[in-house]
């Protein structure tokens, strides 16, 4: 497979799974439920939607700031509003280009703080896999607040010696998955050991920073900030005001992982986060405008503080030069 092909197949794809679901989703509601969607959209509070956005920012600043206690240790320490402006314009990437952000993140701090790209690309995975392990304990812990739920969802779909088959087929595809890593030599397989070498490397990194109880603060608080921005935008509709807190996270974790499935979650997240929310008492149209009320609104500045940041960074880098000059 060429490699424009390949390209353009990991835009396509997502982008057509997305439209897929929405037109999904719009099918397989009647006229009725539409209309009732339409009138939670209509009577949403856009003040906690605002707020909610709001907290959003606030977790990308924390990581602007985090992203120096790694670029120290090299010899950098890039101004804050860069790194600000770095992050807004990855986010708006990979509105269009899937895992394309990471990648112009060092392209920026390479072209206005002369950070080597290769170094720079290398504090973003290490971030990166730390936050794929606190997205990891999150899930951990939504799964224990409402295992009780979730098993008994799982009982009344499925019988309890089809849940046993699939247990046993997923202990199977795991000794298959090790022995393969073990006794392979082919190039998927050293893609997949780098990768986990890499997330070894990341984590242990944490532990080599000077300042890794500052990262760790930051860390901490950017994934409170997120499940605070996504709580708050609950109380936009009375319908999900009233969510108990492991409902609360296990529908973010959701939402959360929908993000890799397509651009942004564009379709994904709606759907996931309606079906999740479904499964604990909410109604399935209530559930999918609070997602899409959500999803868009995130969007929205997204597109917003990354448009602007692609205006202003030249102006702001022009007029530090001048000043420092």
């Amino acid at each position: 497979m060429s490699k424009s092909l390949s390209k353009f197949l990991k835009i396509a794809i997502p982008l057509a799974l997305g439209i897929f679901l929405v037109i999904y989703s719009y099918l397989k509601f009647t006229p009725e439920q539409l209309a009732e969607i339409q009138q939670y959209f209509q009577k949403a509070d856009y003040g906690f939607v605002a707020l909610s956005v709001a907290l959003s920012i606030l977790s990308h600043m924390s990581r602007a700031y985090r992203w120096n206690y790694l670029l120290q240790p090299l010899g950098y320490r890039p101004h804050f509003l860069n790194n600000f402006m770095a992050i807004s314009i990855a986010y708006l990437m990979n509105l269009f280009i899937p895992k394309s952000g990471e990648i112009s993140r060092g392209v920026v701090v390479n072209k206005y703080e002369g950070i080597p790209f290769d170094k720079g690309f290398g504090t973003i995975i290490s971030e990166r896999v730390v936050d794929l392990l606190f997205l990891f304990l999150l899930t951990v812990l939504a799964l224990s607040l409402e295992f009780d739920t979730l098993y008994g969802f799982l009982t009344s779909e499925m019988e309890p010696q089809k849940i046993l088959y699939l247990l046993g087929a997923m202990v199977v595809v795991g000794i298959i998955f090790l022995a393969f890593l073990k006794l392979s030599n082919s190039t998927l397989r050293n893609k997949i050991v780098g990768f986990l070498k890499g997330l070894k490397e990341g984590v242990l990194s944490i532990f080599k920073m000077k300042h890794k109880i500052a990262f760790l603060f930051h860390t901490v608080l950017i994934w409170s900030l997120y499940l605070l921005s996504f709580y708050v935008a609950l109380f936009a509709l009375p319908e999900t005001t009233y969510i108990p807190l492991g409902t609360i996270i296990i529908a973010f974790v959701v939402g959360s992982f929908s993000f890799a499935f397509t651009n942004s979650g564009f379709g994904t997240y709606p759907v996931f986060v309606a079906g999740i929310l479904a499964l604990f008492g909410i109604s399935l149209t209530a559930g999918t405008a609070f997602g899409w009320i959500v999803w868009s609104s995130n969007i929205a500045s997204i597109i917003v503080f990354g448009g602007l940041s692609f205006l202003f960074l030249p102006l702001f880098n022009k007029n530090r030069i001048v000043r420092e000059g």
